[in-house]
């Protein structure tokens, strides 16, 4: 079946759902021009004087801030990034009542951006930033024009509200996610590998038979899903008469 009768079969899919959730990863922001980690181009495949999923731990943020902050305000700070077609269809969807919540393991607010109301994020969001000391929060552009090590006018060092490897997902966020996911008549998930846990065990949580995957490679979910699209997500979505 070629890709234009399954984006039919998607269409119908939406239109008779009431309660749908999308779930996605880093393949709907690189369209936006947002890097992601595992593909041939991503971060990951580049080489560093330190692995950068060493560089993105939390004792690397403590032991080597300086480093730390050279990496992440060259490799993961996308201030002008404009939301995409499948950010834009997924706001639409939201606002005419179908979409109940977008489920997020990026940290670049272009579903918010784009209109989205109920956006739950995995991994906590680049554009808050909070002091460890007194918790005074700053935004992204405070981060970007200081010099070397952000600093809280207090004397402390700021974080990024982002979930680095070592630390725990925010528990509130994932049980809200896992609920709304069991609630879901359909749910979309697109553009990541399914690899990264426990945001791929989300996957679990669903239980009625609409599990759409939109993705330009495999999973080791495709199996299980009632509909898979291997193609842009941006015009997969874009495609849909909303």
């Amino acid at each position: 079946m070629d890709n234009i009768n399954k984006i039919d079969i998607l269409q119908n899919m939406i239109d008779s759902s009431e309660y749908i959730v999308f779930l996605g990863g880093a393949g709907v922001s690189t369209e936006s021009n947002i890097p992601d980690f595992r593909s041939a181009n991503g971060l990951y495949k580049q080489e560093y004087e330190y692995h950068p999923e060493t560089i993105l731990s939390d004792t690397f943020f403590y032991e080597h801030t300086d480093l730390f902050y050279e990496f992440y305000k060259n490799k993961m700070l996308f201030p002008n990034a404009k939301p995409n077609k499948a950010h834009i269809a997924l706001a639409k969807l939201e606002k005419k009542g179908k979409l109940k919540a977008v489920i997020t393991q990026n940290i670049d607010n272009l579903h918010q951006a784009a209109g989205s109301k109920k956006v739950l994020e995995l991994h906590g969001s680049v554009y808050r930033n909070k002091c460890i000391n007194c918790s005074k929060e700053y935004d992204i552009n405070y981060v970007l024009q200081s010099e070397n090590i952000p600093k809280c006018t207090c004397g402390g060092l700021i974080k990024p509200d982002i979930v680095l490897y070592g630390e725990a997902l925010d528990q509130n966020v994932l049980d809200e996610s896992r609920e709304y996911i069991r609630k879901a008549d359909m749910l979309i998930i697109g553009g990541t590998s399914l690899t990264v846990y426990p945001a791929a065990g989300l996957i679990n949580c669903y239980n009625a038979d609409k599990l759409v995957l939109l993705n330009k490679s495999t999973t080791v979910y495709d199996h299980r899903a009632n509909l898979v699209i291997h193609d842009s997500i941006s015009d997969i979505l874009s495609a849909i008469k909303i």
